[in-house]
């Protein structure tokens, strides 16, 4: 269990609240809006009405007793960064800030902040890859460079074994999961034929898996 400290409560940073609930965190809700504050309460263990950008205030919160700060403040870039730069000089453990564009990133980075989330790149990217192609089911980023991504089995490696497809030294990507029937399978082995009912998880630089699954 962690204790998170949870400031800009939009429809982002609710959600955040309530997947945080959802597995036994400690949430901490900061807004400057009592009717978003009141909306909260029920997925969150306490909540303030406040200016983040108000260093007594955040002073107030004990922020340096926090495990995580996650900064969510939508349409106010001034006050995210202002909240950043702040949280971090009055001891926070680690800062996570959203970012809209690169240059909030940059920005961001160079003013406290450990960690940035891109809500809507990374949704927008995951639908392109995920819907774009048939045979693409899920896809996980990484970092910048590297990527897993849930894909059915091509025709071509049916009926053949992970180890006559030899893909980590042709193509320099994993299989590290097999899906069949719902049931996942993390214990892969070089023997193990593929077959046409199945869904496998690659993982490797996102180039290397574009050129071979045509994302």
């Amino acid at each position: 269990m962690k204790s998170i400290l949870l400031i800009g409560i939009g429809r982002f940073g609710k959600h955040i609240a309530m997947q945080l609930n959802a597995m036994d965190h400690q949430v901490m809700a900061v807004d400057h809006d009592e009717e978003k504050i009141n909306e909260i309460l029920p997925y969150v263990t306490n909540a303030q009405i406040g200016d983040s950008t108000n260093v007594e205030f955040l002073r107030s919160l004990g922020v340096d007793n926090y495990d995580v700060c996650i900064v969510t403040i939508a349409n106010d870039f001034q006050s995210s960064l202002e909240t950043t730069s702040l949280l971090k000089e009055l001891g926070a453990k680690h800062v996570l800030s959203r970012a809209a564009r690169d240059v909030q990133a940059k920005f961001l980075l160079r003013n406290g902040a450990d960690d940035i989330v891109y809500p809507e790149k990374q949704i927008a990217k995951w639908t392109a890859i995920r819907y774009s192609s048939n045979h693409i089911r899920d896809y996980i980023e990484l970092g910048e460079k590297n990527a897993i991504i849930e894909v059915s089995v091509p025709k071509s490696w049916v009926g053949l074994s992970i180890r006559q497809l030899d893909i980590r030294q042709k193509y320099h990507v994993n299989i590290i999961a097999i899906k069949q029937n719902g049931s996942m399978n993390t214990t892969v082995t070089p023997d193990m034929v593929l077959t046409s009912d199945e869904k496998i998880f690659v993982i490797g630089e996102y180039k290397a898996l574009q050129k071979l699954f045509h994302l």
